[in-house]
């Protein structure tokens, strides 16, 4: 379902497709959902205040659209192809018909893929190498952190 880059794939319109939200989208989607926030004298929102919107159903249309959109367009997809299949499958449908889809693009661009638990390291070096341990107690200032 989902890679360690924070893409995953999806039913979604005509296909499977595969969604990313990578440094340049978040910046894109970001400036996207706050510009009419800022308009109508509103708080911008980051990613969490974006993903807790999803799953609250408190999202706005756009939000959920540039999600899709922008999600597209980071897992290799042509903008203008990417257009084609929003105006189609988002625009074209009911709001609530594209929501879980976006919560999962965004969750996963955020959090990583699922099935990764947190704080895991799956490779060999997440473990310091023996020689590179210390023996000694923990300093005072490492303690009380």
């Amino acid at each position: 379902m989902s890679a360690e880059d924070g893409s995953v794939t999806l039913q979604f319109g005509d296909g499977e497709h595969t969604f990313r939200i990578a440094f340049g989208q978040w910046r894109e989607l970001l400036e996207s959902i706050n510009k009419p926030r800022q308009e109508m004298g509103l708080e911008p929102i980051g990613p969490m205040g974006l993903l807790k919107a999803m799953l609250n159903g408190d999202a706005w249309p756009n939000d959920v659209r540039e999600v899709i959109r922008l999600g597209l367009i980071g897992g290799g997809m042509k903008s203008d192809r990417a257009l084609v299949l929003v105006k189609r499958y988002v625009e074209g449908r009911p709001y609530f018909t594209n929501i879980s889809e976006a919560r999962v693009i965004l969750q996963t661009a955020m959090l990583g893929p699922p099935e990764d638990p947190a704080g895991k390291k799956s490779t060999p070096e997440a473990d310091p190498a023996p020689e590179m341990k210390s023996a000694s107690a923990p300093s005072t200032a490492s303690a009380l952190q």
